[in-house]
């Protein structure tokens, strides 16, 4: 009797770890260039782990993120919705009410532990007086935050604090305090690294809710310079040493940013360790992408290592190179390994493929298409996009539309030439690429094409969109 209820009891739990629920983290990293990983083309800065993940999992060459800088971007995110539905289409101080239905939200009703180490940006908490914000992630779907809750805060690798949930967690030996010159308030001590922090709590997630379907956001800094430091020193890039590249006759920013991008592939690295030794490698899905471009601040040129690759622009601008992003899924026996994608995506489609894979709905108001049948192989089956969009009120690209290989882009009207009415940068500067075969955006073919022009801005006005965007 005793040995037919061990093997009950043995088939039942097998049955439990073969139909419970995948895990899935999200690891999205801050001012990563498309050139900067070397799955991608890059040849001097080195990326092992992250290119093992896209050997052993599947590649997205046409992935692009929620807008070409962080608050909006972030948002898309969350909600599924591109930034002519959220109307946040710049750093401005926006944030969530906690009545937006989020990923986090989703899948927290069917089932899921939510989590998230990083950067939250979405909150407006800086002090222990505004920790009932309705934008903290406790009231946006997460049971679990460690990290920075503002934006501007987390420009600073070595903060007094960071928050775990509503508490302020003190972060010894890191001093802040104003810098003389008027550059802003920088670090003058600087002994505990944020980075460090944030993912050791992601990993202590990770261990504590092994044994349930959990969703996991680690959003980590690096490789966002401080711009403050920056401004300072000439240099925003800081990381606790130079690592493998100490002894290189670069610029001090150069070898700083080239320390991140390794130091994140590191995690990368341990992360997928971790997961092996937990036993649930196979039934996690891993995505890794960027929030937006590379940047080109706080003494880093964004040409130094090539960090656009074969793209036009970087961070806030709406040709490619501000937009779109390395973007890796792994996930064994379920996604092919050494795949690749030239599926047109974006963040927006997370949130549906997310509660695909969680088997709950998604909500009705989202822009997103799940991507869930490319990630298994099922490209036959993969809905698409008529287009993507975004608007900006940065930079001097107001409107960019992905339109099956074309991309259309806005320029923004400059006061030198406002009155001139003079092209280009005139009132209706549109600009015209085939991005497959020019991907950095360099041949306009607006004026040999301007059919297809009229085509794409009628997709984008059939669906009220804005088609101009202001200055910030």
């Amino acid at each position: 009797m005793i040995r037919v209820l061990a093997a009950l009891f043995l088939a039942a739990t097998f049955v439990t770890a073969e139909t419970r629920k995948p895990n899935i983290i999200y690891v999205m990293v801050d001012d990563l260039g498309y050139g900067d990983l070397g799955c991608y083309g890059q040849k001097t800065l080195k990326t092992p782990h992250l290119d093992r993940m896209a050997s052993q999992g599947m590649k997205f060459t046409d992935h692009y993120s929620g807008h070409t800088v962080c608050r909006p971007s972030r948002l898309v995110l969350w909600l599924g919705q591109h930034v002519g539905t959220t109307k946040v289409n710049g750093n401005i101080k926006a944030g969530l009410t906690g009545k937006e239905m989020t990923v986090a939200k989703k899948l927290k009703k069917a089932g899921y532990t939510t989590g998230g180490v990083g950067k939250w940006a979405l909150g407006h908490v800086s002090k222990p007086e505004e920790i009932n914000n309705p934008g903290h992630p406790n009231n946006n779907g997460f049971d679990y935050w460690f990290g920075y809750m503002n934006q501007s805060n987390a420009h600073n690798f070595y903060p007094t604090f960071l928050w775990e949930n509503k508490t302020q967690i003190k972060l010894p030996g890191n001093v802040i305090s104003d810098d003389p010159r008027g550059a802003g308030r920088v670090a003058s001590k600087k002994v505990t690294y944020s980075h460090h922090k944030m993912v050791d709590r992601g990993f202590e997630f990770i261990r504590k809710n092994k044994d349930n379907p959990f969703l996991l956001h680690m959003h980590w800094t690096i490789p966002h310079t401080n711009n403050e430091a920056g401004r300072v020193t000439g240099d925003g890039q800081e990381v606790p040493d130079y690592g493998i590249y100490k002894n290189k006759d670069w610029p001090t920013p150069e070898k700083g940013f080239a320390a991140m991008i390794t130091m994140m592939d590191d995690d990368m690295g341990k992360l997928f360790k971790l997961l092996k030794e937990l036993k649930i490698d196979n039934n996690t899905l891993v995505i890794f992408t960027s929030d937006n471009g590379p940047h080109n601040e706080g003494g880093h040129k964004h040409e130094f290592f090539d960090s656009n690759g074969p793209l036009k622009g970087h961070k806030r601008s709406m040709h490619d190179g501000g937009i779109r992003v390395p973007f890796i899924a792994r996930w064994p026996e379920k996604i092919k390994a050494g795949t690749v994608s030239d599926l047109p995506s974006a963040f927006w489609d997370f949130l549906p493929t997310a509660c695909e894979i969680a088997g709950t709905s998604s909500p009705d108001n989202i822009d997103g298409i799940s991507y869930l049948p490319t990630l298994l192989g099922k490209s036959d089956q993969q809905k698409k996009h008529d287009y993507l969009y975004w608007s900006s009120r940065e930079g001097s690209t107001s409107i960019g539309v992905r339109h099956q290989n074309w991309k259309l882009v806005k320029y923004r009207e400059t006061k030198a030439n406002k009155k001139k009415r003079t092209k280009p940068n005139g009132p209706d500067d549109w600009r015209l690429y085939d991005i497959s075969k020019d991907p950095g955006e360099e041949n306009d073919l607006a004026k040999e094409k301007p059919e297809l022009v009229l085509k794409i801005k009628g997709l984008v006005e059939r669906d009220k969109l804005p088609l101009s965007a202001q200055r910030k």
